[in-house]
């Protein structure tokens, strides 16, 4: 942190009253670390924090999918409150349950689809929920629109402060515009002025907003300003002032092997812009927080006294996954010596997962390759994470498809920085077509293992118990034996299934590698 940390204009806020019923339940509890709430009882997600007297709230979708379930299932806002906040532990922080629902607050709401929402204080000290959600009845080609909500506590109980329907949407205000019209972020200036911003797949608009009413789109007529200038912008934008610079955080989404911000398609990092106006226009500055460990990134910003923090979510919760998040937080520390003052990266922590179970399976020790170029929705550190899901997303697993220019064959190499001793292998393929097929990704026609032996050289391994590898795609793989071999390298040599030039892909959730014994 540096010496001088200036004001985040309205994120900390000087004097509340907090008053008024909440709607859910409400439960305290003792935090052990990130995340926040680990105990898997509820999930939470796309954070967007307030501070009133010296009380942070962070509102946020209640993640309710399945284990196995692909899908957005947010059928409620909930909130998270502390007075005395610490990433490392120890604090008390209360849950309540069900501040809102879109259904119940907007007569034109459809049920669920209580996507990521912002709360801040108006000029007249009442709190506006920015919420977004689909629309009932809409002949518009995407139903999701933003409501407006007010209330005199950040806990609500919240009522529609704009009843005759959205204040933004593909039709409203008019001529309208064609993104999909969620991720509001609202900010009010110190002159009382407001302004929001929108947006995802990559389309970010804002408008300036009437400072009075928090509902009324000002200069609608010149239409929405567009942003076009913050690299890899994808989706959350986060909008803040400090001293006179205005910062826009958002989930950023340019992939590549050598990005500085996602390895896949599927994760996104938390990137952001600074300007000297509102509205802009704005300038790329660099990367605040790295990939978390779901595929999507939601970041907002508060400041308890002199110290910043950075919210966000994860899926590092007990049962936790892509779409069963849970809200963290860490350190922001600002780099003042650079004209804007910069944002240093944040560095992400973890509460202390205990004792490890003793394991025979080295691979999480090792570092993971792949010979040639992995398609961009995959990732090779995906095969030693110790994770096998039932329903992976891409990112889940390693895959060499790539339609009509699958290779044949494939190779996967474990590196250790130490000898290891080794007398085992399995791998959980990843399949979604039947054995054979020359399309999709079948489990593969065959696979062995080479181990790097004392000469520096590739050399086969002695099977035990066993004649072949097999091939099919299950969770709990058999373990192949093999003759103990004292090494530093593992490489696994993979033959997709098709022929003549048409060849499938191959994928595997995890590729173990087993030890004598456990340790």
């Amino acid at each position: 942190m540096t010496a001088t940390m200036g004001t985040l204009h309205l994120l900390t806020v000087a004097s509340a009253v907090l008053t008024g019923a909440v709607l859910g339940q409400t439960t305290s509890f003792l935090s052990t670390g990130n995340p926040i709430l680990a105990d898997g009882t509820i999930y939470s997600a796309d954070p967007a924090p307030l501070v009133v007297n010296d009380t942070v709230y962070i509102i946020a979708g209640r993640d309710e999918a399945g284990p196995t379930e692909n899908s957005f299932v947010i059928n409620e806002w909930e909130v998270l409150s502390a007075r005395d906040p610490s990433p490392a532990g120890g604090s008390e922080w209360t849950l309540h349950g069900a501040v809102a629902r879109p259904h119940d607050i907007f007569a034109w709401a459809a049920p669920g689809t209580a996507y990521a929402a912002q709360v801040v204080q108006g000029a007249d000290g009442r709190f506006y929920l920015y919420a977004p959600f689909t629309q009932r009845a809409s002949a518009a080609a995407d139903r999701f629109a933003i409501g407006v909500a007010v209330a005199d506590s950040p806990l609500g109980p919240f009522a529609d402060a704009h009843p005759s329907g959205p204040i933004i949407s593909q039709t409203v205000p008019e001529p309208g515009n064609t993104i999909q019209n969620i991720d509001p972020t609202v900010l009010v200036d110190e002159d009382g002025r407001a302004y929001i911003y929108f947006g995802t797949f990559g389309q970010l608009l804002a408008y300036e907003l009437d400072g009075g009413d928090m509902v009324t789109i000002k200069n609608a007529d010149s239409g929405a300003t567009r942003v076009d200038s913050l690299t890899g912008f994808f989706e959350a934008p986060w909008l803040l002032k400090r001293g006179g610079t205005y910062y826009l955080l958002y989930a950023a989404n340019n992939a590549g092997a050598d990005s500085p911000c996602t390895p896949t398609s599927y994760h996104a990092c938390i990137a952001y812009g600074t300007a000297e106006a509102a509205l802009g226009p704005w300038t790329f500055r660099g990367v605040v927080l790295d990939i978390v460990s779901s595929t999507t990134s939601h970041a907002g910003v508060f400041a308890v006294g002199e110290t910043s923090y950075l919210a966000y979510h994860t899926r590092d919760a007990e049962g936790g996954g892509h779409f069963r998040r849970s809200v963290a937080f860490d350190e922001l520390e600002w780099d003042d010596s650079a004209e804007p003052p910069a944002i240093r990266k944040v560095v992400q922590t973890r509460r202390d997962p205990g004792p490890r179970e003793p394991s025979r399976n080295v691979a999480p020790r090792a570092t993971a390759e792949a010979a040639g170029d992995t398609p961009i929705q995959y990732w090779i550190k995906a095969v030693n994470d110790e994770r096998v899901e039932a329903n992976p997303l891409p990112p889940d697993y390693w895959c060499s498809y790539a339609a009509e220019q699958s290779p044949r064959t494939s190779t996967l190499t474990y590196a250790w920085n130490t000898t290891v001793q080794l007398n085992g292998t399995s791998m959980a393929f990843f399949a979604d077509q039947k054995a054979g097929s020359n399309i999709g990704v079948p489990p593969p026609a065959s696979w062995y293992v080479e181990y790097l032996d004392a000469e520096g050289e590739w050399a086969a391994v002695t099977l035990v118990g066993s004649e072949d590898y097999p091939m099919e795609a299950t969770d709990s793989p058999v373990e192949v034996g093999f003759e103990t071999v004292s090494t530093t390298g593992l490489r696994a040599i993979l033959t997709a299934s098709g022929g003549d030039g048409q060849f499938a892909g191959v994928g595997v959730k995890e590729w173990f590698a087993f030890a004598p014994t456990a340790s």
